[in-house]
């Protein structure tokens, strides 16, 4: 019997009460699903108590999933201008959680071999808690300063639409399309090359200011009444926000399968989050100085961005939340000084983050009421 004890180590006591005795239980204490160092004091403390209710034959040490979700080896980053030094020490892909494993029955056992590791393992997990690149006071004063008035809109929908119908002038049923055209090969290979340095950053622009004028005028000549400007600046609908939001930083080879045959490479959000600068105004208020008729401005959600990124496991992810949410706040209200009055907020993962118990889902809705 395997439980998970990542998500839920609440279970193991009332799974000790009543696991039969022809039975060998399977403790899932190394993370399969994120990149962290394993705390192994932690993990000793959940492996001592099964231990000491059902005998340490009866145990097995796993982590709590396939590993099928973890980048394959931590070795492979050995560019530190990509992934520091500081933050690398952090961090467990597949192989190093293989690693853990082991290291973990070495210690049940009292292996002297082992304590060095241990000693390294706190270490690395003390500097994490403390370190200056993880917390900022400012952020965690403005999540901890938000009130009910927040969450409340000024109007209500009902004077909110008549305002947007006077403002917009917009046919009964408008027309528009999701927002992203196609990365074309010719599109990747000008991102390419400006990454290689054999484009300047003027030339690069240049490229991609033409392409979303032809997306432009495409539009215009369709009759479409609400206009995107194709996002020919992006490469990945979470990785252009991450690339731009303090908190963030990137691997180089920490590839997992997204579904199918789709790899992607996840940001990791290893603290506090917070947005530095504008990060789509600039792209958006050009295209909209392109036409009379309205270009909308496009943003990635912050569940969506937090779905898709490896998350920092040392607050609640509902914490780490509420701060891309104000960062994705800020870029709503700048693009709104920037004359964009139609903003499209993406958020295809809303739902995959929902709890599975009803006693998450209870003090969801909690929360949100």
């Amino acid at each position: 019997m395997h439980i998970d004890l990542v998500r839920n180590p609440e279970q193991l006591q009332p799974v000790l009460d009543v696991i039969p005795s022809n039975l060998i239980l399977s403790v899932g204490v190394v993370d399969g699903r994120n990149i962290w160092k394993n705390d192994f004091k932690t993990s000793l403390a959940l492996i001592e108590t099964a231990q000491a209710n059902i005998g340490i034959k009866r145990l097995i040490i796993s982590p709590s999933c396939s590993l099928i979700h973890s980048p394959c080896d931590l070795e492979l980053e050995t560019n530190e201008s990509v992934l520091t030094p500081e933050i690398k020490q952090w961090l467990s892909f597949a192989k190093q959680k293989v690693d853990e494993i082991v290291t973990l029955k070495q210690l049940v056992n009292g292996e002297e071999a082992a304590a060095e590791k241990l000693a390294e393992n706190i270490n690395a997990n003390e500097n994490r808690k403390t370190s200056s690149l993880i917390h900022n006071q400012a952020v965690k004063q403005r999540v901890a300063g938000i009130t009910t008035k927040d969450e409340n809109r000024e109007n209500a929908f009902a004077i909110r639409k008549e305002a947007q119908h006077k403002a917009l002038k917009l046919p009964l049923f408008p027309t528009t399309t999701i927002g992203s055209f196609p990365q074309t090969p010719e599109v990747r290979s000008w991102r390419a090359k400006y990454k290689k340095g054999d484009l300047t950053l003027a030339e690069y622009d240049a490229l991609i200011e033409k392409e979303t004028e032809e997306t432009i005028r495409f539009q215009e000549e369709s009759g479409i009444d609400v206009l995107v400007h194709g996002e020919f600046e992006r490469n990945d609908m979470v990785e252009y926000f991450g690339e731009q939001l303090a908190g963030f930083t990137f691997t180089k080879n920490g590839w997992v399968q997204s579904y199918g045959s789709r790899c992607v490479k996840p940001p990791v959000i290893y603290g506090d989050v917070h947005r530095p600068q504008p990060m789509t105004v600039r792209w958006s208020a050009y295209a909209q100085s392109l036409s009379d008729k309205w270009v909308k401005g496009m943003l990635t959600g912050p569940v969506t961005i937090l779905q898709w990124s490896f998350v920092r496991n040392d607050q609640p992810r509902s914490e780490t939340c509420t701060q891309i949410a104000l960062a994705i706040r800020d870029e709503v209200v700048d693009l709104e000084k920037a004359g964009i009055k139609i903003i499209q907020i993406d958020e295809p993962a809303i739902r995959e983050g929902l709890p599975l118990r009803k006693v998450g889902l209870a003090k969801l809705f909690a929360l949100g009421s």
